[in-house]
């Protein structure tokens, strides 16, 4: 079920080989308000509510036109949302959908309590949910598709600790800037990257705190605290994604201290890229989103068609004490090397990679 695209799976293998030694923008686009039709070949509609356009430029860049392509391909009438950050807009939309013939809802929950009602009141109606890239702790979703979220964390532990030890940072002071405390997923990053880096004992953690709602201004706010508190001595910086990664570059630079801390990042935007080419960043996590829209849709089909879906393993959900039938993709670090694999997987252009001052950058990595 978890199928991945050649192109893919020929990177994940190549970056196997390579390592083995070893999530926001504030331009969220145009979040749209409908959906769009889908062939109709399926006696169903699915319904999907994204969450927002500030915490990430993934939701409506990429999230929204890879699923629009893929109940295209399956045939399947489909409406796509923005809840625009709010619960009760995320609600009124599940509600209006329903209403209007959706028989799956797929939902990236703003925080699991709303997320977990929605469900209720969608299964009332005799709806179907599945939980998209976020699990609802406490819901009742028929399937979970994500990201290895935990192994994130993982490959971001690992990123930092690689691009410390190519600086010759031998010890030193490291910060962790986290996603929002009610994302789920930003607590298994956080988990994943602990994994790696607290047998480390090298590395100080000398700072750590959870950014609410992804907001990348307060991320800006508190990294500034923490840097101001241990007296400018931070040598890296765990930060859950490319948004929160900016936001720490942006204070780096006003101590004129650019590029001379180690940051992490998540979604390989293309901010995120680019501060990884102007050494601002040392690395992001790919995740490809189309992968993961492919398999929602593969998901939404089984359930229209009352087939059984094919599945990868289970996630637990500990506030519901269940196991959810659950589709698992896998992330890829993404150092400053690499950068042209993302994209030669047509995720980002060269176009509009490679603007200005980073197009010296582009020649020399055979990025065109």
């Amino acid at each position: 079920m978890a199928r991945r695209s050649t192109l893919t799976t020929a990177i994940a293998a190549t970056l196997l080989l390579g390592l083995a030694a070893c999530g926001s923008d504030d331009d969220g686009g145009d979040s749209g308000g409908g959906g769009g039709g889908g062939g109709g070949d399926s006696a169903g509609k699915v319904g999907v509510i994204l969450p927002d356009t500030e915490s990430s430029v993934r939701w409506e860049n990429f999230d929204r036109p890879y699923l629009e392509a893929a109940f295209e391909e399956a045939g399947i009438e489909y409406d796509i949302q923005n809840a625009e950050g709010d619960a009760q807009r995320q609600a009124t939309i599940a509600e209006q959908m329903i209403t209007e013939g959706a028989t799956v809802l797929a939902i990236v929950n703003l925080d699991s309590a709303s997320g977990a009602q929605i469900q209720e009141s969608a299964e009332a109606e005799g709806v179907q949910t599945i939980d998209y890239d976020r699990l609802t702790l406490g819901g009742s979703a028929a399937y979970y598709v994500s990201f290895d979220n935990e192994e994130v964390g993982r490959l971001q532990g690992q990123g930092l600790a690689k691009c410390l030890e190519d600086k010759g940072v031998t010890q030193g002071n490291i910060a962790f800037l986290n996603g929002s405390p009610d994302d789920n997923n930003a607590t298994l990053f956080s988990g994943g990257a602990h994994e790696v880096l607290d047998p480390m004992t090298q590395y100080t953690q000398v700072a750590e705190q959870a950014v609410p709602d992804w907001d990348n201004q307060e991320a800006a706010t508190i990294f500034e605290q923490m840097y101001t508190q241990n007296g400018s001595n931070i040598q890296g910086v765990l930060a859950a994604n490319d948004g929160l990664a900016n936001s720490v570059i942006q204070i780096l630079g006003r101590n004129n201290a650019a590029g001379a801390n180690n940051v992490t990042g998540q979604d390989a935007t293309a901010e995120g890229l680019q501060n990884i080419l102007a050494g601002d960043q040392c690395m992001t996590v790919y995740k490809p989103i189309r992968d993961e829209a492919n398999a929602l849709a593969e998901l939404a089909a089984d359930l229209i068609n009352g087939d059984e879906a094919e599945t990868s393993g289970t996630v637990t959900d500990p506030e519901g004490d269940r196991e959810v039938p659950s589709v698992l993709l896998t992330g890829i670090s993404i150092f400053r090397d690499n950068v042209k694999a993302v994209v030669d997987d047509d995720f980002v252009t060269a176009d509009e990679l490679c603007t200005g001052e980073f197009a010296a950058a582009c020649d020399e990595l055979g990025i065109e």
